[in-house]
Order: C-alpha cells, then structure tokens, then sequence
C-alpha cells in the first residue's frame, strides 16, 4: 500500500489519551453491522485515525475485524510524527502506520474509518466540514453488488471504554447514533450525555433533540425499574423496547443485550 502524497497532514495533534481495551465496544459493534461490507470488498482496508500515543487499539482493530473478514487490513493514521515512529515497531502482516490527519494518506479508498476522540477538541462548527472530508474518502456505494460503501464511525468513549457514543456515516453522511455502556456502571441512560460526539454535546439542551431522547431514555429507565431484580440488563432491554415506540430504534434484542442501542442519525440531528 502506497501513501498518498500530502504536502501537510489536515488536523491537529490531538492529547494521544489511549489505553488496551478502552475501544472494545465500539469495534464489536463495527464487527456486528459492517463485517459483511468487509468480507465483500476486494481489498478490505480499515483506517484508525489518530490512534494516539500509543498502538494498541489499531492492534486490538486488527484483531476484531479479522474475526470476522480475514482479509482485513488496518492502517494506524497519526498526525504526530513520534507516535508513527514508537508505533512501526508494532507492524505486522495486515497492520501499518501512517503519518497523516484528514486526508487519510492511503491510495486505497478505505471501506472503514474509525475516529475514536478525534473531534472532542475540535469546535462543533467544524464537525460538519471533516465528515464530509472522510465520507469523501470512503468506498463508494455499488448498488449492483449491495454495497452501501465504506463507513466511518465517530465518536467519543470514556478512559476504560465504559461509555460509548458513536455516529456511523456511509458516503451519503450520516447514518445513526449508538450508544453503549457497561451496564453495571451506568446510574441512568443520560449519564452517557458526557460522551456524546462533538456534533451533539452541546445540543443535549431543551428543544433539541438528543436532550429529548435522553429525557425520554430515563423515563424508560426509571419505569424498567422492576427488571432490575433480573440484572441491568434485562431493566437496559426493557427500557428500550418502551422507547422504540416514540423512536426509531435501529437494532434489536441482540444488541440491546450487548449494552448498546442504535437510533437513526434524523432522529437526534441538531437543529438548525
């Protein structure tokens, strides 16, 4: 795989925060919905953008997306110089890394981007713009084979991967808004309000939206209450089964059980 020329990587450097294991539920879910786009593509190249100070969790992507496409390949994407060099020492058959920011320095159209606390630093005005800077990189859909194209995924998660918020966006843009946790930890669904992405966290505010779902989250919560003699679990699936009356839940039971519940992206969009 050959970098793409880049006068200067797009981006900043970002605080390099990374811990093993901190992105495990994302990737699983990634695995879950976009393993079969994987396994499809001729060449299954994954990008981890801004993996930080240290490798692990391009190793651990690696890992997870060959469980379940075995020709997947990952490229660790980093805009500080330093941390490319302390990585390369990690490369294996199927795991490079890259020095590059935004404008993903592969020649390759990727068929996944993930951008695990990217944008946390970044100015929510400025969201819009690298979504559609990485959307544009993505394999494009193909109609004729299926493909709904490459995919990213953006969002934030806590020190030791606890709680998760993501957005999923295809080449069209946004898609759908996960949310995840470990249930044992969680007091109530709005605790999660702390890892939204930068394209809602400040938007979990009356008349918008994500506040509204929250809100009505808790609701759900606190009426699920009984279940929780059965385990968190069981009260989490409870409570989003009340809640896909009034939303457009995306997933089912399968996923509810894995802590996670996925929302369509127009639900919870910002307001203009």
């Amino acid at each position: 795989m050959t970098a793409r020329a880049s006068a200067r990587p797009v981006g900043t450097v970002t605080r390099g925060t990374t811990n093993p294991n901190r992105l495990r539920r994302m990737d699983r879910w990634i695995a879950h919905v976009h393993g079969a786009e994987l396994r499809r593509a001729v060449d299954p190249v994954a990008i981890d953008l801004g993996y930080g100070a240290a490798p692990w969790t391009a190793v651990e992507l690696l890992g997870r997306l060959r469980s379940v496409a075995p020709r997947a390949r990952v490229v660790g994407v980093e805009i500080e110089p330093a941390r490319v060099a302390a990585a390369k020492p990690y490369e294996r058959e199927g795991l490079v890394f890259r020095h590059g920011g935004f404008e993903i320095p592969v020649s390759r159209r990727p068929v996944l981007v993930r951008a695990a606390n990217v944008l946390r630093q970044y100015e929510e005005g400025e969201v819009a713009g690298v979504w559609e800077r990485l959307c544009g990189r993505l394999a494009p859909a193909d109609p004729g084979s299926g493909s709904r194209g490459g995919l990213l995924v953006e969002g934030t998660c806590d020190e030791v991967g606890r709680r998760h918020v993501w957005v999923a966006l295809g080449p069209e843009g946004p898609r759908t808004v996960t949310f995840a946790a470990r249930l044992g930890s969680l007091g109530r669904p709005s605790d999660l309000a702390e890892r939204l992405p930068k394209a809602l966290i400040h938007r979990n505010v009356p008349g918008e939206p994500v506040h509204a779902f929250l809100r009505d989250f808790d609701r759900a919560w606190a009426a699920a209450a009984p279940y929780a003699s059965y385990g968190a679990r069981q009260r989490w699936i409870r409570a989003v089964r009340d809640l896909a009356g009034d939303w457009p839940v995306a997933d089912g039971p399968g996923r509810w059980r894995q802590g996670e519940v996925t929302v369509r992206w127009e639900a919870l969009a910002p307001r203009a």
